[in-house]
């Protein structure tokens, strides 16, 4: 749960202030290492404020190796647990306690700030119960096996006293919770394994123990996966989200006060900012929202920082924190290079408006997998906007969506024909071709030629 003294937490403004003082004055004094820190670190209201964040080595050696890469090889990165053998390490994989390992010696080099460890939590019954790509190792009615080998097993190694100086960053179960507004019946996006998530309840049980038990290590901030504006943005999906939210974050033990705050865009594409329209331009007499069939569709959001700004007020309306918080994941959403707009466009026709002005250039808003054309973003910062506690990579550059073709494997990984650059798509995605890139690897699994791309399409430019 959350500790005492974060149930009473003063605003975001306050603490950053307070922060801000402390900096200033341990300008200065001499510089004492994190790892003679007095205490151990207990739950703040922005782990990343006044932080550094752990640079993952194994995700880094692939970087440099690359052409280019190392321009970025030291920017931080989500480390995955996406099954359970992946706790202990898997071959060419270190586990989570010597990652852990890592992020103390670390933290013991950054002198007197904090470090900030990012752990993705992603091993769901039933995972991703809409894409094949990311399906995982547990099957739909194994939330037992999900609590005992998987959460209690992380969170046994999170707890150790060995860690407590850290600042622990969990995000919790990316394309779950979402799922089971969008893509259940009686929806045409609906999938029979949704629909089975739902009645069985192993996603918002599954989240809420993950929540309750994480939430117990004194120093772990549990963000829950938000999905994107392209996904939750639309008016019966938007609070219908916020309230399976509270649902989860009362479920298995867990309070709203296990709850740090959201990610919006793990993973996805989707815009930070569209900077030459909104949904309510206007164009020829019409609110671009109200333009059926169009790259917005009745949406009331056209980028991320618009959509999580607003989900964070509509959280703290309903039965979380004021003071909860949002992460943005800008690792491949920047859409550089010279497709990307510099002005707004000049047609009166609105779909034309929107298809020459738009920043985000998927081919639609519902193509996920291995996007052609995408480009690194922002890059990692804490407290870049208003609400937002930073924007982070937590999916990290180069690691694949999923293959473009069936692959035989270990890892409980389908084929998504979403993956698959020949396919002609689904009511997902409106029935558009899937704009994905040929010839990928596994999800999870290093793929060269995206990450060239996103770097040679890097907006701002490396």
């Amino acid at each position: 749960m959350r500790s005492a003294i974060a149930r009473g937490a003063p605003r975001k403004g306050v603490l950053r202030a307070l922060a801000a003082t402390v900096a200033l004055a341990s300008a200065a004094l001499f510089i004492v290492p994190s790892a003679v820190s007095a205490a151990p670190v207990r739950r703040v209201d922005n782990p990343y404020a006044g932080a550094t964040v752990y640079v993952n080595p194994d995700w880094a050696a692939r970087a440099r190796s690359e052409p280019g890469g190392s321009r970025i090889a030291n920017q931080p990165t989500g480390v995955w647990m996406d099954r359970i053998a992946a706790i202990a390490g898997t071959s060419g994989a270190r586990g989570l306690a010597a990652h852990l390992d890592e992020a103390v010696r670390q933290d013991s080099a950054n002198g007197s700030q904090a470090l900030v460890f990012q752990l993705v939590i992603y091993n769901l019954p039933g995972r991703d119960c809409a894409a094949l790509a990311s399906n995982g190792e547990l099957g739909p009615t194994e939330l037992d096996r999900y609590k005992t080998q998987y959460i209690d097993a992380i969170a046994a190694i999170l707890a150790r006293p060995a860690y407590a100086n850290l600042r622990i960053v969990t995000v919790i179960e990316i394309d779950s919770l979402p799922n089971l507004v969008t893509n259940v019946a009686p929806r045409p996006t609906a999938t029979p394994q949704c629909d089975t998530m739902k009645a069985n309840g192993n996603y918002v049980n599954g989240v809420g123990y993950a929540l309750n038990k994480l939430g117990d290590v004194a120093s772990v901030h549990n963000y829950i996966d938000a999905g994107h504006h392209g996904w939750i943005g639309w008016d019966d999906n938007f609070g219908a989200t916020v309230q399976i939210m509270c649902q989860a974050a009362t479920a298995q033990g867990a309070t709203p006060s296990d709850v740090t705050g959201f990610i919006a865009n793990t993973a996805n594409y989707s815009a930070l900012r569209e900077q030459f329209f909104t949904a309510n331009t206007v164009i020829s007499g019409r609110p671009l929202r109200e333009v059926s069939g169009g790259w917005v569709d009745w949406n009331r959001y056209v980028d991320e920082l618009t959509f999580a700004q607003d989900f964070r007020s509509r959280a703290d309306s309903q039965c979380f924190d004021a003071n909860i918080g949002m992460l943005i994941d800008t690792s491949r959403n920047g859409w550089g290079g010279s497709a990307r707009p510099t002005s707004a466009s000049t047609s009166t026709d609105p779909i034309t408006f929107m298809n020459q002005s738009r920043i985000d250039r998927r081919i639609h808003l519902g193509n996920w997998c291995n996007q052609s054309g995408a480009g690194l973003g922002e890059r990692p910062r804490a407290n870049p906007a208003a609400g937002i506690d930073a924007y982070v990579w937590m999916k990290p550059p180069g690691e694949s969506d999923g293959s473009s073709t069936a692959i035989p494997n270990n890892e409980g990984k389908g084929f998504d024909r979403m993956c698959d650059p020949t396919y002609t798509g689904n009511p997902r995605n409106n029935n558009n071709m899937s704009g994905a890139l040929p010839n990928s690897p596994l999800s999870g699994h290093w793929f060269s030629a995206q990450f060239q791309e996103l770097m040679r399409n890097a907006f701002p430019r490396l």
